[in-house]
C-alpha cells in the first residue's frame, strides 16, 4: 500500500476529529468519512486483486503500514458512532469485493461477457492489533477536543475504554509481535495523559473554566511507566 493510500485514511481520521470542533453537523461530517473510507477499501481491493493467487505474506511488509493506518481509520470511526471497539472479524467482512471477468469473443459478431469473481482481503492479527495500538492516540486527541468543548463526559468514557484496550494488550505481553511491545509503551502514555485528565476533572473540573479545561489536560504529564523496561 503505498504512502498515497495511507495518507487516504489518515484523511478520515481527520475528517473524524472535526466532529469535535462543536459543528452542527457532527453526522454529514461522519457521512463524509465513510465515503473516504470505502475509497480506501476500494483501494486495498486493488491490492487483493494483485496478489490473487499469490502469497500475501511474501509481499506483507510492502502494504503492513498502509494497512495498519485502515485499521485506525475504521476502529476510531466505528468508536465514534457505535462507542465500542470493532472486531478483526467486522474489518475483514467489510473487504469482500467482486471484480468483473471479461471473456474472450468467441466470434466477430459476439460481444464480450462479463462474469464475477469475489476477492477477499484478510487483515492479519498482527496489523489488527498495531492498528489498535495506533487508535488510542487518536482517542487521547478526542479526549482533548471533548474537554476544549465543555465535554467532560467523554473523557471518562474513555479512560474505561482505553484501560481495557490497555488491560488486552498487557495480557498479550511478549507472546505477540515484537511491534506490539514496543507501541505498548505510546498505548501507555495515551492512557496516562487521560487518566490525569480525569483526574483533574474530577478534583477541579467544577472550578475550572471550560475553555480552560483543554489546556489543564495539554499541561499535564505522564510519570514514566515503571512496567515499560520489562516489556
Amino acid at each position: 500500500m503505498s504512502p498515497e493510500k495511507c495518507r487516504c485514511s489518515a484523511g478520515v481520521i481527520l475528517t473524524c476529529h472535526r466532529c469535535f470542533q462543536s459543528v452542527p453537523n457532527a453526522d454529514d461530517i461522519l457521512n463524509e468519512a465513510e465515503v473516504k473510507l470505502d475509497a480506501v477499501r476500494q483501494k486495498i481491493g486493488q491490492i487483493a486483486e494483485e496478489l490473487r493467487g499469490e502469497d500475501i505474506f511474501q509481499f506483507h511488509r510492502a502494504f503492513t503500514a498502509g494497512i495498519q493506518e485502515y485499521v485506525e481509520a475504521v476502529s476510531f470511526l466505528h468508536y465514534i458512532r457505535h462507542r465500542s471497539l470493532i472486531s478483526l472479524e467486522e474489518i475483514n467482512a467489510s473487504l469482500v469485493f467482486m471484480r468483473a471477468e471479461k471473456e474472450e469473443p468467441k466470434g466477430l459478431a459476439e460481444a464480450p461477457q462479463t462474469g464475477g469473481q469475489v476477492l477477499t482481503f484478510q487483515v492479519t492479527p498482527s496489523d489488527y492489533l498495531l492498528g489498535i495500538a495506533d487508535l488510542t492516540g487518536e482517542l487521547m486527541r478526542m479526549c482533548i477536543s471533548s474537554v476544549g468543548n465543555g465535554d467532560i463526559d467523554t473523557p471518562f468514557q474513555l479512560s474505561q475504554f482505553l484501560r481495557q484496550i490497555h488491560d488486552g494488550f498487557s495480557y498479550i505481553g511478549n507472546t505477540g509481535p515484537y511491534e506490539v511491545s514496543k507501541k505498548l509503551h505510546t498505548l501507555r502514555q495515551s492512557l496516562g495523559k487521560v487518566e490525569d485528565a480525569c483526574y483533574a476533572l474530577r478534583v477541579r473540573g467544577s472550578e475550572i473554566p471550560k475553555h480552560m479545561l483543554a489546556d489543564v489536560f495539554s499541561s499535564r504529564t505522564t510519570l514514566p511507566d515503571p512496567e515499560e523496561g520489562m516489556v
